[in-house]
């Protein structure tokens, strides 16, 4: 990984070639590394033999805070080669040059899981990607689906302690999550695609990933676009069925893991093409849906895939802590020509990353080596756990000064919001085009799911709403149901009937709006 520690190449080289010495970790050689210094040959141990202290206070650490979500993730390094001209739209210099390479490092995960759970669990996938660029590193954190199962992010903690451990069993609860679902009809979108069998997907390189939430362009005019980025696997998508997904649970917990290491390893490697979706300042103000609803996608009849690139993996990383597990992804880290949009949950994750990011890692994380820019960085930041580089020597540590030429570029502005046409129509929560939460949900089923992945749909939804227990499970499963009917009316029928269920009683009995408006 010599591309990313470019200042660590010659020295480590010219470390290979010396005899190594046993040191400890700050540099002073010892011969005594499996003897403990005690009194005599059978006496206590000596406080003194500070080696011990070391190896067993490194050893105690060795496992850093996992990530609340997406613990469990596999990563690889790559390149992203840009393949069309899209300079109209962005300024962005990664994609300034058809043929362009960027290096990029990809990492995916399952989300509610820890990190020794089944790589092949019911769950969404993390689609998060570093890269590298000449302008900073720019992160894209997704999902391997288009929509999410929440809008707001006061909502999200609330979310993710459903797809945790119950308070009191400490066991994955059935009847927690459809509760929870069953209450937040704006997750009907984002439940549909998981409990489809995309929801147990063939391992990483067979799936597709996506931004997820609506970015923004900035071109060199000032220009602001509204984007969603899609990445289509090379692959093909393929999926393992619900028995599939849970024999393989038995055969091996980390198939997702080793499909990807031993591909690469084999020059098979893994491709993606990029593609983005355009859409005016003003095709936003009157788009039938709210374009900043993380709970809803833009229809390609509306706005067609625009091909950007190719993305590669081709180089496993040589440690997997130091690459993979040390990884920091953030939506808040983008670059001149790339930005965000008033998208509620994005604004929620520009804070959350990072911040989460700093308690796992450090202050200081984005100097960890696969975090760092591989070009200058300059700021006024200093001191905090694990400052590793000089600390900014015996610069100024404060801005304005008189001493060092470091200046804010005017050529970096970005043009301002226009915050009266980006609220118009979007200000009240109900609004038209805020609260169907059903529509797009009956548009997956009946127009994107093939007859047995419809078959393999209500399947799997009966499987999991079967956990469901305890005095409230016909209240949760009942309304449930209600979603599922309005989304379309053959679905609901399909999953209440093979859950046993009154038909009549889980018709729902007053239009959508109104319930919807009474939750909101």
């Amino acid at each position: 990984m010599n591309h990313i520690y470019p200042s660590l190449t010659h020295a480590k080289t010219n470390y290979m070639n010396e005899n190594k010495k046993l040191t400890t970790a700050s540099g002073s050689p010892f011969y005594y590394n499996e003897d403990t210094q005690s009194i005599g040959q059978r006496g206590p141990l000596l406080l003194q033999d500070y080696i011990l202290h070391e190896k067993m206070a490194s050893f105690n650490r060795e496992r850093i805070p996992e990530r609340v979500v997406h613990a469990k993730g596999s990563g690889a390094f790559g390149t992203f080669t840009v393949t069309n001209d899209i300079s109209k739209y962005t300024k962005a210099k990664i994609f300034n040059q058809v043929g362009k390479q960027t290096k990029v490092l990809a990492r995916f995960s399952t989300v509610g899981g820890e990190k020794g759970s089944a790589d092949t669990e019911r769950d969404p996938r993390g689609f998060a990607l570093k890269f590298y660029t000449e302008e900073g590193n720019w992160d894209l954190v997704g999902n391997n689906t288009p929509v999410f199962f929440i809008k707001d992010p006061k909502k999200f903690g609330d979310f993710i302690h459903t797809q945790k451990r119950d308070p009191y069993t400490n066991c994955k609860s059935p009847t927690m999550m459809w509760d929870y679902w069953s209450l937040n009809p704006e997750s009907l979108h984002q439940v549909m695609f998981l409990m489809s069998d995309r929801g147990t997907p063939y391992g990483y390189r067979h799936m597709n990933g996506y931004g997820s939430h609506t970015f923004s362009f900035i071109n060199a005019q000032n220009e602001r676009h509204w984007v969603k980025f899609h990445f289509k696997t090379a692959q093909g998508i393929k999926n393992f069925s619900n028995d599939e997904a849970a024999h393989m649970k038995s055969v091996d917990m980390d198939f997702s893991q080793r499909d990807l290491v031993e591909a690469i390893d084999r020059g098979d490697f893994p491709k993606w093409n990029v593609k983005v979706q355009i859409m005016t300042e003003e095709e936003a103000k009157t788009y039938k849906y709210n374009p900043f609803d993380l709970t809803k996608v833009w229809s390609h009849k509306d706005f067609p895939l625009i091909d950007l690139g190719v993305m590669e993996l081709n180089e496993n990383p040589k440690n997997y802590f130091a690459s993979i597990e040390q990884a920091a992804f953030a939506p808040a880290h983008v670059i001149d020509g790339i930005s965000y949009s008033p998208d509620k949950m994005l604004q929620g994750r520009i804070l959350s990353y990072p911040d989460a990011h700093r308690h796992r890692l450090g202050t200081n994380y984005e100097q960890i080596p696969v975090n760092r820019c591989p070009y200058a960085v300059n700021n006024y930041q200093r001191d905090g756990q694990m400052r590793v580089d000089d600390n900014g020597g015996s610069n100024p540590n404060y801005f304005p000064n008189s001493f060092d030429n470091i200046v804010a570029d005017e050529a970096y502005k970005q043009p301002d919001w226009q915050m009266d046409s980006l609220i118009a129509g979007w200000f009240d929560r109900n609004a038209e085009g805020e609260n169907d939460h059903f529509s797009q949900p009956g548009i997956f089923y009946r127009e994107v799911l093939g007859t047995q992945d419809k078959k393999n749909l209500v399947n799997n939804i009966v499987g999991a709403m079967s956990g469901i227990s305890g005095p409230k499970r016909a209240e949760i499963i009942n309304r449930q149901l209600c979603h599922f009917f309005r989304a379309d009316i053959g679905f609901g029928m399909e999953v209440a009937q093979a859950l046993g269920v009154n038909v009549e009683d889980a018709m729902p009995k007053q239009h959508p709006t109104q319930e919807v408006t009474a939750k909101a």
